[in-house]
Formats: C-alpha cells, structure tokens, sequence
C-alpha cells in the first residue's frame, strides 16, 4: 500500500517530531515524578492511544471539520485546560493522601485514560496530524484512510518509547523521595506546576 522508500522518508522524520520536547513529553514526567514507573508508561501508552483516534479523525477528513469551525476547538481546548487543571489539584492533594494509611498508588489504568484524555483534548493534535502525514500519502497508493493509520502507528510507537522513557526517568527521581518528606511534598509541586503549566499553555493555544 505504501512504498517503502516513502516509508523510511517517513520514519526519521517522525523519530525528530518524537523527539522534539513537546506537552506529551512533559505530562509523561509529570506522571512519572508523582506516580512511578507503570503509570508513566501507562501515561505514554494512553497518550499514543489517543494520536491514533486523532489520525483515523483525519483519515476520515473529520479534522478538516475542527480546523474550519473555531468553536469546536475552543470546545475541545477548554476541556483539556480543565482535565489539565484537575490533574494539577490530584498532584496537589496527593501527599497529603499518601499519609493516610491504606492509600492505593494511582493505577496504571487511571495514568492510562488520563493520557488517552489529555491528547484527545488537545486540538492542536489533529490539525498537526492534517499538516504532517498528508505530505506522505498517496491517494493513488491505495485507500487514504489506511495511509494515515500506518503513518500514524509510526508515530505512535515511536512516541510511546520515547515519552516513555521519560517519563520512567522521570519515575527514578521521585522513587527516592518519601511522599510525605519535605523532598515529597516539593515533588507534588513540581507535579502540579508541570500539569498547571500545560493547561496555561492550552489556555493560551491559537489555532493558527
């Protein structure tokens, strides 16, 4: 379906975006400072999870829509501030509950809808994947639609290895600080600040 010299165009290209610190990259370290190692995958699978549904979007010329219509992407922009926001207050609160005997650390499952949310909220995903991928597609090739989701697992897999290890560094830090230290509770701050920090940065988001 795709040639494969268009394919390995493709791949280094993605490997450069993966790279290139961005909000995924930091939510990722976020996740892993204030809840360790699995939840910072699971954050980074969640997050890849959610740029696929952005590129079957496109793929299906549903992108097309949110970049004509402002209000749909102010709707969908203020959504994720407030999700940001919310994760800001759990980072918050999240010492003073680690205090209290018999508290659970936060699942992969949760850290994993959260990066799902967190990407699917942001808009300016889409309009990216609407920028990028295109270049690469070949109507003539086969069915679009199709293109994009390869285009898209590309990116995908390459963006959850390397969020990942971030955010798995991120988890080695925040092992050798006891939630409930000094060290810990300036560990929820800078948790908070990083998921407040991306919310500000959606706040103020433009769509061109």
């Amino acid at each position: 379906m795709i040639d494969p010299i268009t394919l390995l165009t493709f791949v280094p290209a993605a490997l450069a975006l993966n790279l290139t610190p961005g909000a995924d990259m930091m939510f990722c370290l976020g996740q892993g400072l204030r809840s360790g190692r699995r939840s910072a995958l699971a954050a980074s699978a969640g997050i890849s999870a959610g740029g696929m549904v952005h590129v079957a979007l496109a793929g299906l010329g549903l992108g097309a829509v949110v970049n004509t219509m402002p209000g749909l992407f102010d709707v969908i922009r203020w959504l994720g501030v407030a999700y940001l926001l919310y994760l800001a207050w759990g980072a918050l609160q999240a010492p003073a509950r680690a205090a209290q005997p018999g508290q659970p650390p936060v699942p992969a499952s949760r850290a994993f809808r959260a990066g799902f949310w967190v990407n699917l909220t942001n808009p300016k995903v889409i309009l990216f994947v609407l920028a990028f991928v295109p270049q690469f597609v070949v109507p003539e090739a086969g069915p679009v639609l199709g293109q994009f989701l390869i285009y898209g697992l590309v990116l995908a897999l390459g963006g959850f290895v390397i969020n990942g290890l971030v955010g798995v560094f991120g988890s080695a830090a925040g092992r050798f600080l006891a939630p409930t230290s000094r060290a810990g509770l300036w560990l929820g701050r800078i948790s908070a600040g990083i998921f407040a920090g991306l919310a500000l940065r959606l706040a103020l988001l433009q769509k061109t």
